[in-house]
């Protein structure tokens, strides 16, 4: 349909992974643009390589090249000079994979820039012209709700919530991605994440910290998931010092047993 996948959830639900896993089911290449406060349309887009165009200079003033001034400032602005960023690059290496993530961070004006772009990939550059997406990418949004991202974006794309995977989903993940993993420990720690996720948490854990959690009792030698065990490798699913008190001040056998 051409229209971009707007994903929101929590933090670590695997939003970013869906998009990768998307670039890798169709073969095409992945581009992603990390949006953060203060984002501007130019970081996103394209930027000239003043470098090596104050180089070119210096090159043609060695040669003697004095000649034709026009000529020569308009060389300084030739494709070999323009630095790609994410958006401009998932257009030009059609067909791919654009992958906007956390847009909620981003201002309200680039989200307005974005939502005009997403309506016919089309990038002006006023020295070399209009660059248009021979095949539209793929486009991938997420969203972890810092904010509310404005309806005529989301009008513009197909919504979907993802959440955090039932037991046996995420024993699997734990599995693929962790194949020194034995199951009996995947299921242990798929169980007891399951647990955190149901406490009153600043940050409950995702995927990714349920693989830290797997990964660090692995490197410890630890065969099973035991409350002493459980206690002292909090760091790695837990992010907050608030959380992690929490978790201590229940019983841990309730937790982790």
């Amino acid at each position: 349909m051409h229209r971009p996948l707007f994903l929101e959830g929590e933090a670590g639900v695997g939003k970013t992974a869906l998009a990768h896993a998307l670039a890798e089911v169709t073969g095409r290449p992945m581009y992603r643009l990390q949006c953060y406060e203060g984002l501007e349309a130019s970081q996103a887009l394209y930027d000239w390589d003043f470098g090596r165009q104050l180089l070119h200079l210096r090159a043609a003033e060695a040669a003697g090249s004095g000649g034709d001034t026009a000529e020569l400032e308009a060389g300084l602005y030739d494709r070999r000079f323009l630095l790609a960023r994410p958006l401009l690059q998932a257009l030009e290496d059609a067909p791919s994979v654009l992958l906007v993530d956390e847009i909620d961070r981003a201002d309200d004006e680039f989200e307005a820039f974005l939502l005009e772009l997403l309506s016919d990939f089309t990038i002006s550059i006023p020295e070399l012209g209009t660059v248009r997406a021979a095949v539209p990418p793929l486009v991938v949004l997420t969203s972890n709700r810092t904010r509310e991202v404005h309806d005529a974006l989301k009008r513009r794309c197909l919504y979907h919530w993802l959440e955090h995977p039932d037991f046996e989903r995420e024993v699997a993940i734990l599995r693929s991605r962790l194949p020194q993993v034995t199951e009996e420990l995947a299921r242990q720690v798929a169980r007891a994440t399951a647990k955190l996720r149901s406490l009153d948490l600043l940050k409950p854990p995702g995927i990714a910290e349920a693989m830290d959690w797997a990964t660090a009792l692995h490197t410890l030698g630890a065969r099973e998931l035991d409350p002493d065990t459980a206690a002292r490798t909090l760091g790695a699913v837990l992010k907050y010092r608030e959380d992690t008190d929490r978790v201590h001040a229940l019983t841990r056998g309730a937790l982790f047993g």
